[in-house]
């Protein structure tokens, strides 16, 4: 849910861990905290109600059944700015800054929230250098999917972009664009070099990758399976593809840009 006040628009957050992480990340405002007046100030909410102490923020004690988001707050709601998207550019200067092969998934038209959240969170986990959305297919960043995603979307540089120029502007510099295909004849993953700079590109839920956007990849490669249902969900098999190019990596950096526990 958005709305739009005197000093600009606002959405609402639900879930402690997620909000929490919103006030660790401070990348954008929050406005105003809602408790249900019978959580308990333990964990992470009394983590996040210290944050928001800390920068003044006003916290509203209210009946649970009036809480933003029912049961899904578990106990805690927040009004904060739009999620603040980044770009290719600053995707890749992070990479620099690492000193790291570029590593970036690239979701091709993924349209269910569960499964952005699923993938933003392990993304942040194996410490992707960014994630690139499509500008109009697909879904966003939105409260749902930060809930889903545990508040990791707030660690993340999430970029909406043309796709395919996307791809043409990380080929033009080397980076290598390889596109998940559960039906692809092509290679395993397993048997592909992922040390290097990689674009890791997953298609959305049943149609898979996008004509142009298959085009535009490098090659394309399948996950094997030896169960008798070859198929797995864009959440899945995305969270497993990151985690085998993390493993070529030798599993480096197994701590980035740590934060305080509160």
């Amino acid at each position: 849910m958005t709305s739009t006040g005197a000093d600009g628009p606002f959405e609402t957050l639900v879930g402690r861990n997620a909000i929490l992480e919103v006030f660790r990340a401070g990348r954008r405002r929050i406005r105003r905290v809602y408790v249900a007046e019978t959580a308990e100030a333990r964990g992470a909410l009394a983590a996040l109600l210290e944050h928001a102490e800390k920068a003044r923020i006003v916290v509203e004690r209210v009946a649970r059944e009036r809480l933003p988001g029912g049961e899904e707050a578990h106990g805690v709601a927040a009004e904060a700015e739009p999620y603040p998207y980044s770009d290719l550019g600053e995707i890749l200067d992070r990479a620099e800054a690492r000193r790291e092969p570029v590593l970036i998934l690239l979701l091709d038209a993924v349209q269910d929230p569960q499964n952005l959240g699923t993938l933003l969170r392990t993304a942040e986990a194996v410490g992707v250098h960014g994630v690139i959305l499509p500008y109009r297919k697909g879904v966003g960043v939105t409260p749902a999917v930060v809930r889903v995603s545990s508040g990791a979307s707030e660690h993340l540089l999430v970029a909406r972009e043309n796709l395919a120029q996307a791809i043409g502007r990380l080929k033009d510099l080397g980076t290598r664009v390889v596109g998940l295909d559960m039906g692809a004849a092509g290679p395993s993953l397993a048997d592909i070099d992922l040390r290097g700079p990689v674009g890791l590109v997953v298609g959305g839920e049943g149609s898979g990758l996008r004509r142009l956007v298959r085009e535009s990849c490098d090659g394309l490669v399948r996950l094997p399976m030896r169960g008798r249902i070859a198929s797995l969900n864009a959440a899945v098999a995305g969270s497993l593809a990151l985690y085998a190019a993390w493993a070529q990596r030798g599993y480096a950096g197994a701590s980035i840009d740590p934060l305080p526990k509160s």
